[in-house]
């Protein structure tokens, strides 16, 4: 076996701060792979293969930092990995990272003489987009021509953007509250107090020295995270290892709570910025701390202030966090008077109403001449689920079927609905119990989903509970993003005919379970269990109860409308080292007939009148064939003429979209758009054919 040793600075990092640790947790997660992964694969040289390809993919992508003499050096252990990181050395991921680190330096150097330098728009000439296509850079002078072009790529889309795009752009913050954002396109105000664009030249060094910072501040925990998912990534795309702080961040997602002060933050030029006050937090009930406003230095309890700034986000953030109940102090640069503050606040527990279950009943006559049925919506933005305060015992834990319970039982209150419309469009899954329980809410007892575990044995998992909470006609809407547990629901919806599924041709088509297991259990003797992170690891397929697997396959629509999601790379069948689909023997299940054969050519054959008639589905057509064409291609101009052309029509198709966004954060939940308007139209016809139906059995 060739001997690793990591004689970088990271190494020297890793070594001082946590060498054994990780190299304990590196020995497990191998372990724990071997023993429970629902493959059974070993890991061995063709693991070994895959983790190199895909650890060096997940730092360079774009094949824009390292050259061929940099893969060449590192190749030699191409078939030596497995053996190395079953023995704890992590060296091979410390030294290429560091590799990569120098490459960015050196890249960051060329780049910003790049953006100072006059480029030539008029010529005709082309940006390769596909690293599919693109071979590793020979030679210096091959990879700074490799630059060049994507400096002129970058000025040149920035010199065509309008002031208006950059005015109207909307911080996207972190629903997670005291969690870091995105950062938004630069604007500055005029003495008019306009917004104005920024000179695209100091806009592309401020993006590119960011980039810089941010992977100059990554720490060692944050590269063995990496190194770790790597490897459990040539298993399958959804296994993975997380730190504890992505611990953190996994529990907070799941649970819809955490504990801190209540701000969404986002790094800006070295600043962290208030950018989202939370409803309900402490900085909400306390109103002081406004958005804008930069914290410059953070105190926990009585300690002295450490200054911020230029902080990794990742670090304020967990210094701003604490218990519910503790104290912090932020010293604060206000936003509109740049005044210097002090403020002391008490954490307290914080739930993300933002990310919730939520329901609405829209009178059909407001949006559908001539119509006047009652409609419930109730939007699943996530099947998530607070498995601590379920462990403790709470009564008022957070869960998905509980609070769509009480959608229903509110629409009840306020006099009933005729139908019921459960929107999943990008919902990406979540907890199976969840999953199981809200279908338990639409159908009496039954299977729901059929499970394989590690040594195939199938077992049926079933709704036990009597009763149904609602018995209405209900249409499923999905898209290309519905993904694990919105499938689940989807197809014993389908699987049982208790509803008209709506939306995309099929779902995501992931078919797999994971189960998060804590990595420090494991080693019980040496470490903390809360410090050594937890391993997400495919553990079970799951099985509609007809059979079919929604591996790769998904959940197929009755009824399809156009969607340019649904015309994309998105899906498990897209992703590397995906599981095969499958079948296996149906579960006994009762038809419950409320969507027949009979009833779907007539439903479909009036929404494609509708759909044909409609002028924005008809856009939504054309944007499809232009993006279909597109696809196809290789490289973008560099012309400015022609990719003014292009842009034109980018910016229409931008403006139709944000005309009939679907924004389920803000704002109604059902909007008053045209695709949501055919899907109401879709329900009303499915109610006629289902009263057709009963008239018939009289």
């Amino acid at each position: 076996m060739v001997m690793l040793v990591a004689t970088t600075l990271l190494a020297e990092q890793l070594g001082s701060l946590s060498g054994p640790q990780s190299a304990n947790i590196a020995k497990r997660v191998c372990e724990m792979i071997e023993a429970n992964h629902i493959s059974h694969k070993p890991i061995d040289d063709s693991t070994s293969t895959k983790l190199f390809d895909e650890f060096i993919k997940q730092l360079d992508p774009q094949k824009l930092y390292f050259q061929q003499s940099d893969i060449d050096q590192y190749s030699k252990y191409r078939l030596e990995l497995d053996d190395l990181i079953k023995a704890g050395n992590l060296d091979f991921a410390i030294n290429i990272f560091e590799t990569h680190r120098n490459r960015l330096k050196e890249r960051m150097d060329v780049a910003h003489k790049l953006i100072d330098a006059d480029h030539d728009f008029t010529i005709k000439e082309s940006l390769e987009i596909d690293p599919k296509d693109l071979p590793w850079a020979k030679t210096t002078d091959e990879l700074n021509e490799r630059w060049r072009k994507r400096i002129k790529y970058d000025l040149l889309m920035m010199k065509l953007e309008k002031t208006a795009e950059l005015a109207d752009a909307k911080p996207q913050p972190n629903p997670g509250g005291d969690l870091p954002v995105a950062t938004k396109p630069a604007v500055t105000e005029s003495s008019k107090g306009k917004p104005v664009e920024q000179d695209p030249k100091k806009r592309l060094h401020k993006r590119y020295k960011t980039i810089y910072d941010a992977l100059s501040k990554t720490e060692p925990d944050e590269v063995v995270e990496m190194y770790l998912t790597a490897l459990c990534m040539t298993f399958d795309p959804h296994s993975s290892y997380m730190s504890p702080r992505s611990m953190r961040e996994f529990a907070i997602t799941m649970g819809l709570k955490l504990e801190g002060i209540g701000a969404a933050l986002q790094m800006d030029d070295g600043y962290t910025v208030v950018k989202t006050i939370v409803p309900g937090g402490a900085a909400a009930a306390d109103g002081r701390l406004k958005v804008n406003d930069k914290i410059i230095a953070v105190g926990n309890g009585n300690a002295e202030f450490v200054d911020v700034v230029e902080m990794k986000l990742s670090k304020v953030v967990d210094m701003i966090r604490g218990k519910a109940g503790t104290k912090v102090r932020l010293k604060v640069m206000a936003g509109d008077t740049g005044d210097v503050k002090v403020y002391e606040l008490t954490r307290k527990q914080v739930e993300l109403k933002s990310a919730e279950v939520k329901g609405e009943i829209i009178d059909t006559g407001s949006r559908l001449a001539g119509t006047k049925s009652r409609i419930g919506v109730i939007h699943i933005p996530s099947f998530y689920r607070d498995f601590q305060g379920a462990d403790n015992g709470e009564d008022e834990f957070k869960s998905t079927a509980r609070d769509v319970k009480k959608v229903l039982r509110d629409f009840e209150v306020k006099g009933g609905v005729d139908a019921v419309v459960v929107d999943l469009r990008t919902n990406g899954g979540g907890s199976l119990i969840e999953a199981i329980e809200v279908s338990g809410l639409f159908i009496d007892e039954g299977p729901v989903v059929q499970v394989k575990d590690q040594v195939g044995k199938i077992k049926s998992l079933p709704d036990d509970e009597p009763g149904v909470d609602c018995n209405k006609p209900l249409i499923v809407i999905t898209n290309r993003l519905s993904a694990s547990a919105s499938e689940i629901f989807a197809g014993v919806i389908r699987d049982y005919g208790r509803g008209l599924i709506v939306g995309d041709r099929t779902t995501h088509g992931k078919g797999t379970v994971q189960n998060v297991t804590n990595v420090g259990k494991q080693i019980v003797q040496l470490f903390k269990p809360q410090e050594l992170g937890a391993l997400k690891l495919t553990i079970q397929q799951f099985y509609r109860v007809n059979g079919d697997s929604t591996q790769n396959l998904g959940v197929p629509s009755h009824v399809a409308l156009p969607s340019l999601m649904d015309n994309m790379d998105l899906g498990e069948q897209f992703l590397d080292n995906a599981m095969p689909f499958e079948h296996i023997d149906p579960a006994k299940h009762r038809q419950l007939s409320m969507v027949t054969a009979e009833m779907l050519p007539a439903i479909r054959e009036s929404s494609r009148k509708r759909v044909t008639s409609n002028p924005d589905f008809q856009k939504t057509e054309k944007d499809i064939e232009k993006y279909l064409a597109r696809k196809q291609r290789k490289s973008v101009s560099l012309n400015e003429e022609e990719l003014r052309k292009e842009r034109v029509e980018e910016e229409q198709k931008a403006r139709d979209k944000a005309d009939n966004a679907d924004d389920m954060t803000e704002g109604p939940i059902f909007p008053d758009n045209s695709y949501n308007n055919e899907i109401l139209s879709i329900t009303l016809d499915y109610l006629t054919q289902l009263q057709g139906a009963r008239t018939a059995k009289k």
